[in-house]
């Protein structure tokens, strides 16, 4: 039959299932000894170190689905080993232990031993775990044998395993240049930029650290502070040295000493080799500005001008300089407090000049200001750096909006340059590192972003749990529900807002906590359902992709198809909605829906209601006063009757909840009296398949609902009792809690049954 477990290193097998210890096998057991279609065969466990420790079960499936004499070779009946892990959020491994077994697409490597091992999921592990139960886990692997053996498990489309002032020059100086400027131990030097058609160019003053890893070349820069100068008339630019100099000494300023200390600022006693040319220079002038004479300084004005001439030739020219033995060295002497030099040739005079426009680039405060945003921004934390995440930090960091981190453990892949920021030479780094470094060259490093490597839902790893503590508000952006469920349960956290774009790019949402998170993002999220469930939009809004493709031959790589415009309209609005949103203490939910053919976009918003929470044994009950207040409607209009209906909602054992949704009215053929109520079945079924379409599959039936009549509280009666025990009959086949809610006169009860195994 296969491999034999029992007589592998390390295995034992088992006499009974009381020996297991992992609460998952314990169950699996359970559910098979319960299952029609299953037959216990052996069970076994390793005798590794713990966190190596398995425990299996060899079981034989039978499958009515499987045609019989398919042409891929899967039987009626297959023997299979469930290996069960110790790492709880690892899947359960499905291995077939028939050595004919067939070689089909949907399988794992098969790391143990050889058996073939059956890929069950298309869905990430955590989505997985999210609804995971051993019933539906036997009902999955029965579906996985029956679709292969149809050859209708393998989509067609998946490959195989395979992978100015006006002027032509230009000067930008740096957003903190006072700050460095002043600091003896930073050098500076200029990067310039290829020459542009009209001749004209642009040159940056950089630290000379960072000037050194740039490819551009690199050109002298010469930096003059001079004397005081009383504000007149406007000069004209001048055009030679000369008629700097003439311009300047008007003024009672001397150019070339000046101009000598600098040329020979840095020829050390060793002098220059003749071959270290440089092809031009940068003069800046620092010129302190004053309205009259002793008067305060209003302003520093910069002018610069551009000289062809390599500085060292230059310096000979103004006597800064000597020319020995094919070394430059500096000749210039400080003699009482002035510069006393070797007689210049009187040709350096004639130097041309050319004006540069000195511009700078903007800080946070001068992009908060030409955003036209009065608001600094909160200390941020985003989780996610894909399509929609990346894009927004971008416009939050161009606009000088925030101090952020960003979290994201996934990296660029080729796919991903279609509706991403990343660049090609991109490909293979992480998304963070990528996002962080891009914001850093858009803003020259006036805004940095610190990139953490990882995953947000890590509770153990303390960067993250630091970064998510110390922030003030948290985005996340990661399109799935896993962080905003999770950090619904984590108290020590600041502000959440999630943000998502619908699968067909026509849609966006933002759910934002208010400030002192008494609404959490669960309740949000429940309450977006549940105006999905009820409003004209929600009918189409969650409605599935334009298309999918494969970007890799994995099962899970499957991408959305869907055009980058779509994503960078939908950025744009809640990059701006969040901005705004942050400076109100209110919660919110907005929803928005474009008219893709002609752009026009509506716009919807809920008012968050506050939460109820229920505590059982190992879940929660969760719903807000919003559900309450039309559950106490229903009762209203049904009095002096009593009236029921479906409870609509979803299960996350990831977080141990169940969210309670929405209620369902009475069908029409139900039967109501003043002391009793039996829920109709017309058109329910459809109802509930609706309500759980619109939600993308997530809202479904949890349980039942029901009133009690006039002056009664909502205390269970016998018959309420009772059919709980029925409701929870019908939801163990699915391993599932069931629950029942009672609205009384002046309070609501929930229940909850589960029918032990």
């Amino acid at each position: 039959m296969g491999a034999d477990f029992h007589e592998l290193n390390g295995f034992r097998e088992e006499a009974h299932p009381d020996s297991f210890c992992l609460p998952r096998a314990k169950d699996l057991v359970s559910a098979v000894q319960e299952a029609e279609d299953y037959t216990l065969v052996q069970l076994l466990s390793s005798t590794l170190p713990d966190k190596k420790k398995a425990e299996v079960l060899i079981i034989d499936v039978v499958c009515d689905g499987v045609p019989s004499q398919n042409q891929v070779g899967i039987k009626y009946r297959e023997r299979l080993a469930l290996w069960v892990p110790n790492d709880a959020a690892a899947l359960i491994e499905v291995l077939a232990l028939r050595k004919s077994f067939p070689v089909l697409m949907h399988q794992n490597n098969g790391t143990h031993n050889g058996p073939a091992s059956l890929c069950l999921y298309f869905e990430p592990i955590s989505t997985v775990t999210r609804t995971w139960t051993p019933q539906r886990f036997l009902r999955r692997i029965q579906w996985w044998l029956e679709q292969s053996a149809k050859g209708e498990l393998h989509p067609a489309d998946q490959p195989v395993e395979q992978l100015f002032f006006a002027s032509n020059f230009e000067l930008v100086l740096p957003w903190n240049f006072d700050e460095l400027r002043n600091k003896e131990d930073i050098k500076m030097a200029l990067v310039r930029s290829p020459s542009r058609p009209d001749g004209g160019c642009t040159f940056c003053l950089k630290p000379i650290g960072s000037a050194s890893n740039l490819s551009k070349g690199l050109a002298s820069y010469i930096e003059l502070t001079l004397p005081t100068l009383v504000q007149g008339l406007v000069e004209r630019d001048p055009f030679t040295l000369g008629e700097l100099s003439s311009l300047l000494a008007q003024r009672g300023v001397n150019l070339l000493p000046l101009l000598n200390a600098a040329l020979s600022d840095g020829i050390g006693s060793g002098g220059v080799p003749i071959g270290d040319v440089e092809t031009c220079a940068v003069i800046i002038l620092h010129i302190p500005m004053v309205r009259e004479p002793g008067g305060d300084v209003q302003r520093i004005a910069c002018r610069a001008f551009l000289i062809s001439e390599n500085v060292h030739q230059l310096g000979v020219k103004t006597g800064a300089l000597t020319l020995h033995e094919k070394r430059y060295f500096a000749v210039a002497a400080k003699v009482e407090g002035s510069f006393l030099a070797h007689e210049p040739v009187s040709e350096w005079k004639d130097e041309p000049i050319f004006p540069m426009s000195v511009l700078k680039f903007p800080d946070s405060p001068a992009a908060l200001k030409q955003s036209s945003v009065n608001y600094k921004g909160p200390r941020g934390v985003l989780v996610g750096a894909g399509s929609l995440g990346s894009a927004m930090l971008n416009l939050w960091t161009r606009s000088g909006w925030g101090e952020w981190s960003v979290i994201d453990k996934d990296h660029v892949k080729p796919h991903n340059l279609v509706r991403h920021i990343a660049f090609a030479d991109h490909v293979g780094e992480l998304k963070c590192n990528v996002a962080a470094e891009l914001s850093t060259a858009a803003t020259d490093g006036a805004v940095k972003v610190t990139a953490i490597n990882g995953d947000a839902c890590d509770l153990g790893a303390q960067t993250i749990q630091e970064s998510l503590r110390n922030a003030n508000l948290i985005v996340d952006a990661s399109a799935a529900l896993d962080f905003p469920r999770q950090s619904s349960f984590q108290s020590n956290l600041p502000r959440h807002a999630t943000v998502f774009v619908t699968p067909n790019g026509n849609g966006s949402v933002l759910m934002m906590e208010d400030h002192d998170r008494k609404i959490r993002l669960r309740s949000l999220e429940a309450q977006y359902y549940r105006a999905l469930i009820r409003q004209p939009w929600g009918a189409r809004h969650l409605d599935g992709n334009l298309s999918t493709y494969w970007s890799g031959a994995s099962c899970r790589d499957i991408s959305v198809a869907m055009p980058y415009s779509r994503v960078m309209v939908h950025a744009s609005t809640l990059a701006e909605q969040v901005m705004l949103n942050t400076q109100a203490d209110a919660a919110n939910i907005r929803i928005w829906d474009r008219d893709a053919e002609t752009g026009g976009i509506s716009t919807y918003n809920i008012e968050p209601k506050p939460e109820r929470q229920l505590d059982f044994d190992d879940l929660a009950v969760f719903f807000d006063e919003g559900l309450a207040a039309h559950l106490n409607e229903l009762r209203l209009r049904a009095l002096p009757n009593e009236t029921g209906g479906v409870l609509l909602g979803y299960y996350d054992f990831n977080v141990n909840a169940i969210v309670i949704v929405d209620a369902l009215p009475a069908p029409s053929d139900s039967q109501a009296s003043y002391g009793s109520f039996e829920r109709g079945t017309v058109g329910l079924l459809a109802a509930v398949q609706e309500a759980s379409r619109r939600t993308a599959d997530i809202v479904g039936y949890v349980g039942e609902w029901h009133s009690h009549p006039p002056g009664h509280s909502a205390t269970p009666s016998r018959d309420d009792v009772v059919q709980l025990v029925e409701i929870s009959l019908g939801m163990h086949m699915d391993g599932l809690p069931a629950l029942q809610l009672i609205v009384g006169e002046d309070d609501i009860q929930v229940l909850q049954g589960k029918m032990k195994s």
